[in-house]
C-alpha cells in the first residue's frame, strides 16, 4: 500500500555545545553537551526531533534509520517506530541506538502535528494545560556560593522546587544541602546522588539531608542496583520519596524496576527511551501501576508530553538544557509562576533551529 503522505527526507546534524563552566555530578564530569538534530520532511512540512547523545547516534540515523522510514505514512507514526526497532535487533536496544530512534520518532511527531497544524500537545490529547518544574542544576563543581546563588534565582522568579547534585564528596555533602537549604528558605530541595552513594551511605546521608528537610532522593545507589534503591525507598525517612529511571531505553528497563517496588516515582527521558512513542507507554506503565512520572532533562522537549500524560508530576528544568535549547533553538517556553506551557500559537514542538548560530558547533 503506497502511503498517502510519505516522508520524503531524513536529514540528520550534530552540534557540541561548550558548557558556560566544567561541571560535575556524583560520578561523571563535562564541559560540552551534544545535541544531535533530525528534521524529517512530507507533504511541504518539515519536523524536527533531537535527543542528547553521541556523534555515533547521528551516523546510525544516517546509515541506518533514515532508509527504514523514508517513504513510510507520516502520520502513521507507530508504524515507523516499530519499524525502526525492529531494524536495530543486531545492534542492541539500550544505548545509542535507542537515543538515534528518540531522535527520529521526535522528528516524526512535529512533523504529523505540523502537516496537522496542530500543536504536538493538542494531538496528543492534553489532560493539562501547563507542567510544574523544577530548577536542576546546583553541580558538585559549584562552590557552596555559587550553589547558593543559582538555586537561589530560581526560587526568586516563582519556581517551588529545586535540584542539586551531591554523591561526589560525601563527606562535604551534608554541609552543601545545608547551604542551599540556608539559600532558598521554604522551598522544595531535592537531591541528586546519580549512583555515587554505597547502600549504608546513603540511607546514613538520607537522614541527614532530612534534617535540611530535603524531600526527594534521585539515584541514591545505581540505578542497575534495584534492590538497593527499594531497601532506600522502604528506610527512608518519612516524606523522602526516592526516584530513578533517567537511563531506561525500553519498556522491559521500566517494568522491572515498577515491579522491583523500586522508587516512588519513576522518571523517563523522551531522548533516550525512544522518544515521544515511549515516553507515552512509559507513562501508561505508570498509571498502571500508580506511580507518578517525572521528566528528565531536555524541557522544550518535554513539555508537549507532560501535558498529555496523566501521572506526570513535573518537569525537569535543567540548566544545561535551557541554555542550550535556548542557544540552538528558536521557541523553547519559559517558565511562569513556576509553570511551563507549550506555545500553542506554533503547530508541533514549536522550535525551529537556529541554523546560522548552530554552525560554529557542528560536530
Amino acid at each position: 500500500m503506497v502511503p498517502d503522505l510519505p516522508v520524503r527526507d531524513v536529514r540528520v546534524a550534530a552540534y557540541r555545545v561548550p558548557t558556560a563552566s566544567p561541571e560535575s555530578d556524583g560520578t561523571l564530569e563535562w564541559c560540552a553537551t551534544t545535541v544531535v538534530v533530525v528534521h524529517a520532511t512530507a507533504g511541504g512540512a518539515t519536523g524536527l526531533g533531537y535527543t542528547y547523545a553521541d556523534v555515533a547516534t547521528a551516523r546510525l540515523v544516517h546509515d541506518t534509520l533514515r532508509e527504514v522510514v523514508v517513504g513510510r505514512d507520516a502520520l502513521a507514526v507507530g508504524a515507523s517506530f516499530d519499524a525502526m526497532v525492529h531494524a536495530i535487533r543486531n545492534l542492541g536496544r539500550p544505548g545509542i541506538a535507542s537515543m538515534a530512534i528518540a531522535a527520529v520518532d521526535n522528528a516524526l511527531w512535529d512533523l504529523k502535528a505540523r502537516v496537522l497544524d496542530l500543536p504536538l500537545c493538542t494531538l496528543l490529547g492534553c489532560v493539562r494545560d501547563s507542567v510544574p518544574v523544577y530548577g536542576s542544576g546546583g553541580f558538585t563543581s559549584y562552590d557552596e556560593a555559587a550553589l547558593a546563588a543559582q538555586l537561589r534565582g530560581w526560587v526568586a522568579d516563582g519556581i517551588r522546587d529545586v535540584k542539586m547534585k551531591v554523591g561526589r564528596d560525601a563527606a562535604a555533602d551534608a554541609a552543601r544541602v545545608h547551604a542551599a537549604r540556608t539559600a532558598i528558605g521554604a522551598a522544595g530541595l531535592f537531591v541528586d546522588a546519580n549512583g555515587g552513594y554505597a547502600r549504608k551511605q546513603a540511607l546514613a546521608l538520607a537522614e541527614r539531608f532530612a534534617s535540611d528537610g530535603v524531600t526527594w532522593f534521585e539515584e541514591p545507589v545505581s540505578s542497575d542496583d534495584l534492590a538497593g534503591l527499594a531497601l532506600l525507598r522502604d528506610r527512608a525517612p518519612p516524606g523522602m520519596e526516592v526516584a530513578a529511571g533517567e537511563y531506561g531505553y525500553d519498556l522491559g528497563y521500566f517494568r522491572a524496576m515498577l515491579e522491583a517496588g523500586a522508587v516512588d516515582v519513576l522518571q523517563a527521558d523522551a531522548t533516550r527511551c525512544a522518544g515521544i512513542t515511549g515516553f507515552m507507554r512509559v507513562a501508561a506503565l505508570c498509571e498502571a501501576f500508580h506511580v507518578p512520572l517525572s521528566s528528565h532533562c531536555a524541557p522544550a522537549l518535554h513539555v508537549h508530553a507532560c501535558c498529555a500524560a496523566t501521572p506526570v508530576r513535573h518537569l525537569e528544568y535543567f540548566f544545561d538544557h535551557v541554555r542550550l535549547e535556548g542557544m540552538v533553538f528558536d521557541g523553547p517556553p519559559s517558565p511562569q509562576d513556576g509553570l511551563l506551557a507549550p506555545d500553542r500559537s506554533r503547530p508541533g514542538l514549536g522550535l525551529e533551529l537556529r541554523s546560522a548560530d548552530v554552525r560554529r558547533f557542528a560536530a
